[in-house]
């Protein structure tokens, strides 16, 4: 047996990935879900369920459109600033990783970017608190899980600014309020389902306020009048995602996935705290359910870990190429089965070689 701990495209539940494949073949009457037109009444339909799903799963409040669009997280960064930085005026930033700084870079095009605090000089080992947001910038941007140096926001910062939230790796693992943010934005290949979709909850009352024209792709208000077919949808994704929404509620919801996410975190961090072979990377109260970042006391036993790792099922626990070390990826449909057979083998190998 294969324990995908991948941090993306996703691990999918297998149940997901059967009627998936079923659509592949059949959708409706022979034809492939491949193949169908996205303007018949049923896929319509698998778009208005995914999006009510969303909605249903995270409690929306009223106010507040879905949209399934493409680009990944990354068109995300520019389509913020595009759609919500009036020009000459400023943002405010919080940096605390690659994607956050990425975002930072993207808003030179429309304004001006303030970064209100930054764990850039610790690696981003740690979330920042205590900062302040100027009362007149146009938004707060933050990004709630970073994938690469495991760390995790648990809260907000308390302001009267519009909050845009980056959740790509976490959305749909935790309850969150969805009323504290005016625009969430998350690829789907980490919970949601398959890449080539991203997932955007936007507060209608904050768009069409920018003052400069937009092209119509880049446009929230077009997506949100076009119901995410102003232009061909990623047709597949959203199916899949809708399969996976399913299969989430099915199983209790947010709050279920959440207790289950946070026993498997919990059981490896214990590990990792316990064996004298492993230590943790960032802060302890930033500590990722989602992303596990972890290295070894002696680096020259990091690769004898991994090859052993590998030779008994353990899939993508390799680190990021920019910080090294191990990183345990346990989005939603990872069973804790997998989290325990990862700590027997942290045992037996600390057993072999302490």
């Amino acid at each position: 047996m294969r324990h995908n701990f991948g941090a993306g495209p996703c691990i999918l539940p297998q149940e997901v990935f059967k009627q998936a494949s079923r659509a592949v073949l059949d959708f409706k009457d022979g034809l492939s879900i491949l193949e169908i037109s996205h303007r018949t009444p049923e896929f319509e339909g698998v778009v208005e369920e995914a999006a009510k799903l969303v909605k249903e799963l995270l409690a929306v409040p009223a106010g507040y459109s879905v949209l399934f669009l493409q680009g990944g997280a990354s068109l995300q960064f520019a389509m913020v600033p595009m759609n919500l930085l009036p020009q000459g005026k400023s943002a405010s930033y919080l940096e605390t990783g690659v994607w956050a700084n990425k975002a930072i870079k993207e808003v030179v095009n429309f304004g001006t970017a303030n970064i209100v605090a930054s764990s850039k000089s610790s690696n981003y080992t740690f979330i920042p608190k205590d900062y302040t947001i100027p009362e007149d910038s146009a938004y707060f941007h933050c990004t709630s899980n970073n994938t690469i140096y495991g760390t995790e926001m648990f809260s907000l910062p308390e302001t009267k600014v519009p909050v845009v939230c980056d959740m790509s790796s976490d959305i749909m693992s935790r309850v969150i309020d969805v009323s504290k943010y005016d625009l969430i934005y998350a690829g789907a290949q980490k919970n949601i389902g398959p890449a080539g979709l991203t997932v955007v909850i936007v507060k209608d009352e904050i768009l069409g306020k920018s003052g400069r024209g937009l092209p119509s792709m880049l446009d929230y208000k077009v997506h949100i009048e076009g119901g995410s077919m102003y232009n061909t949808p990623p047709v597949f994704s959203i199916y899949v995602a809708m399969l996976n929404l399913r299969w989430l509620k099915a199983k209790g919801g947010v709050a279920e996935i959440e207790k289950e996410n946070i026993a498997k975190a919990n059981a490896l961090y214990t590990e990792i705290d316990r064996n004298p072979l492993f230590k943790g990377t960032c802060a302890v109260e930033d500590r990722s359910r989602m992303n596990v970042c972890f290295v070894m006391e002696n680096p020259e036993l990091e690769k004898p870990f991994l090859k052993y790792a590998e030779e008994n099922g353990i899939e993508g626990i390799k680190g990021h190429r920019s910080v090294g070390g191990f990183r345990a990826s346990m989005y939603n449909a990872l069973p804790i089965t997998s989290v325990h057979t990862l700590v027997e083998l942290m045992q037996n190998f600390a057993e072999k070689h302490n």
